[in-house]
């Protein structure tokens, strides 16, 4: 189960959630937690979707469709934060991976200031793993992170916060050939490397990776095994993107079985 916002050009949000989940052979369910206009070329309106429903989604789907993996994205504000990890604990939900979207490709605001405490205070300790970029790294530690040593740091501190594991992405740090990610998990570091895509085919990355992390989860893997695959499979779509829109255009979730 996805519990993301909608983009309504299809890159993102659940949209590229249920993709993610369908082109890795799991099937999908999603909880709206906020409708977005948006394009490759950015976001021009938000309406958020009032709690109760959020939450009304979530045990429907519970009641007759319970997920082996939940993967949380867009949350938009502090209730909505709160009401969702209410549901995850209430439902004893397992496998939940956290992305704690904060910021679109374009640079537009997904998460409201105040929302970052309910995040750390109320999200992050029921999660399986945490997957931010260096950026929302920064935020979750509240300082810099420029050196390896910095990300394996900004990774035990996320755990510190209660998750059980944490993925510092490294697709921002500039410089470097390859996009290496650091995963913690509570006892030792795992790394990941791949080589750096010349594209601007990136937006929806993150969701795409911490919603393959949560299908492999759904399907048994270990998570370091699962986090291996996720970003196996987020090169290849990388690698088979092709031109579409104006900005960031999306990865192609389903190179696997079009041919382009």
């Amino acid at each position: 189960m996805t519990i993301a916002g909608s983009d309504s050009g299809g890159g993102a949000g659940i949209q590229a959630d249920l993709k993610t989940f369908a082109a890795l052979g799991v099937y999908g369910t999603s909880a709206i937690t906020a409708l977005t206009a948006q394009n490759t070329v950015g976001v021009s309106a938000i309406l958020e979707v009032d709690p109760q429903m959020v939450a009304a989604q979530i045990d429907a789907i519970v009641s007759d469709i319970r997920p082996d993996a939940v993967k949380t994205g867009m949350l938009a504000s502090a209730p909505i934060i709160q009401v969702v990890a209410a549901k995850i604990r209430e439902h004893s939900l397992a496998n939940v991976v956290v992305d704690p979207v904060m910021v679109a490709k374009s640079g537009d605001r997904l998460l409201q200031e105040a929302a970052v405490e309910a995040l750390r205070h109320d999200l992050l300790p029921l999660a399986a793993v945490v997957t931010p970029n260096l950026p929302e790294a920064e935020v979750l530690v509240g300082k810099a992170i420029e050196s390896d040593e910095d990300v394996r740091e900004a990774a035990q501190a996320i755990v510190g916060l209660g998750a059980r594991a944490a993925v510092v992405k490294g697709g921002h740090r500039a410089g470097q050939e390859h996009a290496i990610d650091v995963l913690y998990d509570g006892a030792r570091f795992h790394v990941f490397s791949a080589p750096r895509i010349d594209t601007t085919n990136t937006h929806g990355t993150g969701c795409t990776f911490a919603s393959a992390i949560a299908a492999f989860l759904a399907c048994g893997n270990p998570l370091p095994e699962a986090v291996g695959l996720a970003k196996a499979y987020l090169t290849e779509a990388l690698q088979h993107a092709y031109p579409l829109g104006a900005g960031h255009g999306p990865v192609h979730h389903f190179y696997r079985f079009w041919q382009t």
